[in-house]
């Protein structure tokens, strides 16, 4: 209750027309956190005045940012196992106010059709057939090629929505159901590009990196060999490099999640998300994890 008070009464001082006094209020209310927005969101509602309008705005931008950004380090230092919760935590960057138990419960949905339709003799490739019927026949998944740059192609929410993303954003859909499923789909850090690989552990001797087949998540599941990944490295005057062939870190594909932001927020002269986008960057930097 006495919190309460104190909040109340620094939310009064909003307006104050001197920077100063404004400062420090704004600088308690950012100690307080989350706790204040409520009180925050209330008082733009029931004022006209449109300098504290903007200052309140300001400041609950900072208070979520700083929370993603919480969430993100405490992500990245606990090991960066779950690749669903490290996308969620960059959609709250835009999409503060997220309900994650909606994407989950869309995710699950198309994970039932799948299993519905699996049979334990199928072979590798019958059941990423079976995941490419569900994913972009049923449910009309594709690859944005209209309007590629657009940073919504990144933001798992808008793509389950819209059932249009970039390579990065359906290969983490995919891939997260393949592997609700317990089929070993992973993903693969390729220049330019960013497929999947069906991993099998047991054939790393004769398979080359235990991939058995890639998968083009952007193409419709389009599945393919070892040789066509060379041939798209030839085409890019590159060498192959182990990692183009084998799959990412679940931080690697994050980061990737994260560039594509920073160029698509660059294109559209946003140059605040930019900045704050670098910050975020920043946190997955190898030199920022603890030795374990």
């Amino acid at each position: 209750m006495e919190n309460n008070a104190e909040i109340s009464a620094l939310v009064k001082l909003l307006d104050d027309p001197d920077e100063e006094v404004y400062h420090h209020v704004e600088r308690k209310l950012l100690e307080y956190g989350g706790e204040v927005i409520h009180f925050l969101e209330n008082a733009w509602e029931q004022s006209f005045d449109g300098l504290m309008q903007e200052r309140i705005e300001n400041i609950v931008h900072q208070i979520q940012f700083n929370a993603v950004k919480e969430d993100l380090n405490l992500w990245y230092l606990s090991g960066a196992f779950d690749l669903l919760q490290g996308a969620l935590i960059i959609n709250r960057y835009q999409y503060p106010d997220l309900d994650e138990q909606k994407v989950i419960l869309q995710l699950e949905e198309i994970k039932r059709e799948i299993w519905l339709g699996l049979q334990y003799e199928m072979s590798s490739v019958e059941k990423v057939k079976l995941i490419n019927h569900v994913l972009y026949q049923q449910y009309g998944f594709g690859g944005n090629t209209k309007n590629h740059h657009d940073p919504q192609n990144s933001y798992l929410n808008q793509v389950l929505e819209s059932k249009k993303g970039n390579q990065i954003s359906l290969a983490i859909i995919y891939s997260t159901i393949a592997q609700k499923l317990d089929l070993p789909i992973y993903g693969i850090n390729l220049p330019q590009h960013f497929i999947l690989g069906f991993i099998d552990e047991s054939k790393q001797e004769s398979t080359e990196y235990g991939v058995l087949f890639y998968i083009n998540a952007f193409n419709r599941g389009n599945i393919f060999g070892k040789h066509d990944v060379d041939q798209f490295l030839r085409q890019l005057n590159l060498e192959s490099m182990p990692e183009y062939y084998r799959p990412c870190s679940n931080t690697d594909i994050i980061r990737r999640v994260l560039r594509n932001l920073i160029s698509a927020y660059e294109n559209a002269g946003a140059t605040e998300k930019v900045a704050e986008l670098n910050q975020l960057q920043n946190i997955l930097k190898d030199e920022n994890k603890p030795d374990q």
